[in-house]
């Protein structure tokens, strides 16, 4: 089983794979760092070299392969859900849990993270909360179709995501 954090950039996917791959004592990876180590660059860079499209061919190289794994934990990129096959494959790997915050808490959090806009590039060329609304606006649909389980992470820290991760799967294991 692989259990896959979904949701846009700065919902905490990173993070809260970390911790819950350390609660249940499984492995966990971004499969966005997969994606730059296989491709010998940033992403920023293969969005400059390749374009989204390429880009998006090799998250669904990593992706796929990822999803053929046992107990690991996968914070998929933001853009993962855009590929009709993955998101089909992440279902059928285990649970699908969408992070999912406001555009304002989004945009707050990505302007408040240093790494950021080194390593990840615009989609729009707006502003990040214009691009934040715009972009989340596009995939909201993708993400809930994707998702098993919603997650609102909107004034939660980590280990409350954590937390309501663990009920959520103890809840559905007992109907289940």
């Amino acid at each position: 089983m692989v259990i896959t954090l979904i949701g846009y950039r700065g919902c905490g996917k990173t993070s809260v794979a970390r911790l819950l791959a350390e609660r249940m004592e499984w492995d966990w990876v971004d499969a966005d760092v997969k994606i730059a180590e296989a491709a010998g660059k940033s992403i920023r860079a293969i969005f400059a070299s390749e374009g989204e499209p390429g880009f998006r061919a090799r998250e669904r190289t990593v992706m796929h392969q990822l999803l053929d794994s046992d107990k690991l934990i996968v914070a998929a990129g933001g853009g993962a859900i855009l590929i009709a096959a993955t998101r089909s494959q992440m279902r059928t790997s285990g649970p699908v849990i969408w992070l999912k915050a406001s555009p304002e808490t989004l945009a707050a959090r990505i302007e408040n993270d240093d790494k950021s806009d080194s390593t990840r590039p615009s989609l729009t060329g707006k502003s990040i909360g214009e691009e934040v609304a715009e972009v989340l606006a596009e995939r909201t649909e993708l993400y809930e179709e994707a998702a098993t389980i919603t997650i609102d992470t909107e004034s939660k820290t980590i280990e409350e995501v954590v937390d309501e991760i663990e009920h959520q799967f103890s809840q559905q294991q007992l109907t289940n």
